[in-house]
């Protein structure tokens, strides 16, 4: 029998994480089009509405319902814009590991939304679901990235070398493919204890409170 994750929702003290709802469409579109998430993401480009549709409507749920991982968008609690999401893959429900990868809306930059999602999704998935390791890999330019690491907890646990590819401007306004190296970062609950405390990162259905980050 396959694992899979529930269809959760946590909230922390600005933020609301839930499962992508066809609403949610427009603006992730207009977010998966930023320059800088075209840089670091695998996402088509341009991105289109029938890329967001086939996202929202059939490929994320089918993360969770295949066992392969979960999927969840970050939303202000106070507005319900959307800010983001989080992208829990490479889940091992054996081991109790997973990746972790995140993209934040340019609208929405600046205020600490990513580590706050991290955080509360690496709570929830130490507290609820009792997994040991949380990794996340951040490509060796992408210094905005690795202040998130850093700031959820995570230790650098080394470099894979030539590992991936981002994409980058030309100077006829295209974009073309390099090669990076990969900076890993792992995450256990124990690393937790400098951040605030791992095991209540319930949201408030599940028996939890909203906590700040």
């Amino acid at each position: 029998m396959t694992s899979t994750f529930p269809d959760i929702t946590i909230s922390t003290e600005r933020l609301v994480l839930r499962a992508f709802e066809e609403a949610d469409i427009p603006e992730l579109v207009e977010m998966m089009n930023d320059e800088l998430c075209a840089a670091w993401t695998s996402v088509p480009t341009p991105y289109t509405e029938a890329d967001g549709r086939d996202w929202v409507l059939r490929r994320a749920p089918a993360e969770r319902l295949s066992g392969r991982g979960l999927v969840l968008a970050v939303t202000e609690l106070l507005t319900q814009r959307l800010v983001g999401s989080v992208h829990l893959h490479h889940v091992d429900h054996r081991t109790g590991a997973a990746e972790i990868g995140y993209a934040v809306a340019p609208w929405a930059r600046g205020e600490g939304y990513a580590a706050e999602a991290v955080l509360a999704a690496a709570r929830w998935l130490f507290g609820d679901q009792k997994f040991e390791r949380l990794e996340l890999r951040t490509a060796a330019a992408n210094t905005a990235s690795q202040q998130v690491a850093l700031k959820v907890g995570c230790l650098s646990e080394g470099v894979l070398r030539n590992a991936a590819i981002v994409r980058s401007r030309t100077e006829d306004g295209g974009w073309t493919d390099l090669r990076t190296d990969v900076i890993v970062w792992g995450l256990l609950p124990e690393d937790l204890e400098e951040t605030g405390d791992p095991t209540n990162p319930l949201p408030p259905e599940h028996g939890g409170t909203p906590r700040p980050l």
